[in-house]
C-alpha cells in the first residue's frame, strides 16, 4: 500500500487516546499505529498517537485546551452498495455509534443526492458525512477529507481547490456541482459540491453563506509528509500566508486552513529514538518555525 503523504491531525485536550479507542473500536479495520509522548512543550506532556481506520491513517494530539474542532473540515465516509450488499447496514451501525453523546447536523435520511445520509459532530467533536453512494458512480475510498468554506472565505472553495492543485503534484480534478439560482444563503455558480485529488488523495470542498459561526481552525490540520528539504521549502514558501500562524512546521494558507509540512523522517526518529534522543528532536523542533531537516537530525544524534 502507498504511503499516505496527507494525514489529517486532529486535536485533543487530553483525551485523544480515549477518543482513538473508540474510533478504532467502532470503525471497520481500526487499529493504533504507534504512539509517542513529547515532554516539555508548550503543552506540557503531548502525546502523539497515530491511528487507522478503513485504510485511512489519521493523527491525534493531547495538546492542551488551546484549539477546538469544528465542521469546517469533516470526514465523508462512503458505503457503496456495488462493493458491499450489506453496505446500508453498516452505515447504520457506524451512525448509531457516532451518535452516542454526538450532536445530528443533517439528519439520517433521504436527499437528492444520496438515498441514505447523515451528517453527524461526534463527542469528541469531529464531523463525519456518513452516505450510501450511487452504485453506478464512480468509485471513491472509504474515508475522504471535506473542507467547508463558509464566513470570510465563503464562495472561495473553487479558488482555493485550484490553489491546492497548482501546489501538490500528483494532483488531479474530480467533479464540480455549482448552486443554481435561487437557493436561499448561497450564491449561484458557487460550489456546492466538489472532489479532487491531492497527492493520489481524495478531498472534497463545498461553499456555504449559511451563517454557521465557525471557520477552519488548528483543532484539524493537514499534515504533508516530505521526502527532502527541497520539498519542506517549496511546500512552505507556497503555502504560508500568516507569518505568525507559522511555528514547529505549522502554517496556515491563504483561507486558513491550518498544514503541517514536515520531513517523512520525523517520525521514525521519535518512535525509534530513546528518551533523551526524542526530548533533543523535540527541543530543536519547538526552536523551529520552518523544519530543517539536517538540524532535525543532528539533535537526534546529539551534535
Amino acid at each position: 500500500m502507498a504511503l499516505q503523504k496527507i494525514i489529517p491531525n486532529l486535536w485533543f485536550d487530553r483525551e485523544a487516546f480515549e477518543a482513538v479507542r473508540f474510533y478504532t473500536n467502532l470503525f471497520p479495520d481500526g487499529r493504533i499505529i504507534s504512539s509517542v509522548t513529547l515532554h516539555d512543550t508548550p503543552s506540557r506532556d503531548t502525546d502523539i498517537v497515530t491511528f487507522e481506520l478503513a485504510g485511512y491513517t489519521f493523527m491525534g494530539i493531547n495538546g492542551g485546551p488551546h484549539f477546538t474542532k469544528n465542521p469546517s473540515i469533516s470526514f465523508f465516509v462512503n458505503f457503496d452498495p456495488a462493493r458491499d450488499p450489506h453496505a446500508r447496514e453498516r452505515l447504520d451501525h457506524l451512525w448509531g455509534g457516532l451518535s452516542q453523546g454526538g450532536r445530528i447536523l443533517m439528519p439520517l435520511q433521504a436527499y437528492p443526492f444520496s438515498s441514505h445520509y447523515g451528517w453527524i459532530q461526534d463527542r469528541y467533536d469531529v464531523s463525519w458525512q456518513l452516505i450510501l453512494t450511487d452504485p453506478e458512480g464512480e468509485e471513491r475510498p472509504c474515508i475522504i477529507p471535506s473542507l467547508l468554506f463558509t464566513g470570510s472565505v465563503a464562495g472561495k472553495a473553487e479558488e482555493a481547490l485550484r490553489f491546492h492543485l497548482e501546489t501538490f503534484p500528483h494532483s488531479r480534478l474530480g467533479s464540480l456541482v455549482r448552486y443554481p439560482e435561487g437557493m436561499e444563503h448561497e450564491v449561484s455558480a458557487t460550489l456546492m459540491f466538489s472532489d479532487y485529488m491531492l497527492e493520489n488523495q481524495w478531498f472534497t470542498a463545498m461553499d456555504s453563506g449559511h451563517p454557521h459561526g465557525f471557520q477552519f481552525t488548528e483543532g484539524i490540520s493537514l499534515m504533508v509528509q516530505c521526502d527532502t528539504q527541497q520539498e519542506i521549502d517549496v511546500l512552505w514558501r507556497r503555502l504560508s500566508a500568516d507569518a505568525d500562524a507559522e511555528q514547529c512546521g505549522w502554517l496556515k494558507d491563504r483561507y486558513g486552513i491550518s498544514w503541517q509540512i514536515v520531513p517523512t523522517s520525523l517520525g521514525q526518529l521519535l518512535e525509534t529514538g530513546n528518551p533523551a534522543q526524542v526530548d533533543r528532536v523535540t527541543k530543536a523542533v519547538l526552536e523551529m518555525k520552518k523544519l530543517d531537516t539536517a538540524l532535525l537530525h543532528q539533535a537526534f544524534d546529539g551534535d
